[in-house]
């Protein structure tokens, strides 16, 4: 997961999964290890996002509430940039979350298997 964490292959850390900005590489030009297969993989990529999202507004609103004690209005104002600034930054990295778990449950395939079976 120290590879997810730094962006890179989940199964020989050699390479970026990240082509360029919100572009993830199909597949790992060191050990072909697959990243894109087929439509609705990344559904759980989308979900991990969703999830860490919530989370950090829920962290950050309990925070900025009990914590601080902040008034109301401007934790709302707060958490709605917060809402739209996490998912962007977080994008890449919940691709590479889900990589790296997809990785820990099963092996990712090779670029040239899967091209030969599809």
């Amino acid at each position: 997961m120290k590879r997810c964490v730094k962006l890179r292959c989940p199964a020989c850390g050699e390479t970026s999964i990240v082509e360029r900005p919100f572009h993830i590489r199909h597949h790992c030009p060191v050990c072909l290890s697959l990243y894109k297969r087929e439509d609705g993989f990344f559904v759980g990529a989308i979900l991990a996002n969703v999830v860490t999202t919530e989370l950090v507004i829920l962290v950050f609103c309990f925070f900025s509430l009990l914590v601080i004690g902040a008034d109301y209005e401007n934790v709302l104002v707060l958490l709605f940039i917060v809402a739209v600034v996490f998912p962007v930054a977080f994008y890449h990295h919940s691709w590479a979350f889900w990589l790296g778990f997809d990785y820990l449950v099963e092996k990712l395939p090779k670029y040239k298997q899967y091209r030969s079976q599809h």
